[in-house]
């Protein structure tokens, strides 16, 4: 199993949880981005600068993940193509996509994108909390936990 970070919007709260848990199983992780970020200094982390463009990290990432890896993004429509490969996906609040959830999520996600097309003003997602971050924490131990037994 390999880690895959959607680095482009990696929240800076959780880069000290995902960086515990690659040292601590070692986890092989590639961080794409566009421009380059860091979680940390690991021999287990793989920094891959990808050219500037919308969708440039999320097509490398569905190039490269295979089934059973896990890929960190809160990009849906990537997340979408990340399951359709039989990889994982945890999204930066926690929650894990899967082929019950992502079609529904896709959709919430391009009906706001067509009201917002209309001119019409909606309100971005929430800010990340503390809560957001306990959440990922645990999911991911959980994850990590059953993987590993």
């Amino acid at each position: 199993m390999k880690f895959y970070i959607d680095g482009d919007a990696f929240p800076n709260l959780l880069k000290p949880i995902i960086f515990r848990a690659i040292e601590k199983y070692a986890i092989p992780t590639l961080v794409i981005s566009n421009k380059r970020i860091s979680i940390g200094n690991s021999k287990n982390v793989e920094y891959v600068i990808v050219s500037a463009g919308p969708d440039e990290a999320d097509n490398r990432i569905v190039e490269m993940v295979c089934g059973g890896d896990l890929v960190i993004t809160s990009d849906i429509p990537l997340a979408d193509q990340v399951i359709e490969k039989n990889a994982f996906v945890i999204n930066h609040s926690g929650k894990f996509y899967n082929e019950d959830n992502i079609k529904q999520a896709l959709a919430i996600r391009d009906l706001m994108q067509s009201i917002r097309d209309s001119g019409e003003q909606t309100k971005g997602p929430a800010p990340l909390n503390e809560k957001n971050v306990r959440e990922f924490a645990n999911k991911l131990n959980q994850f990590l936990n059953r993987r590993n037994k």
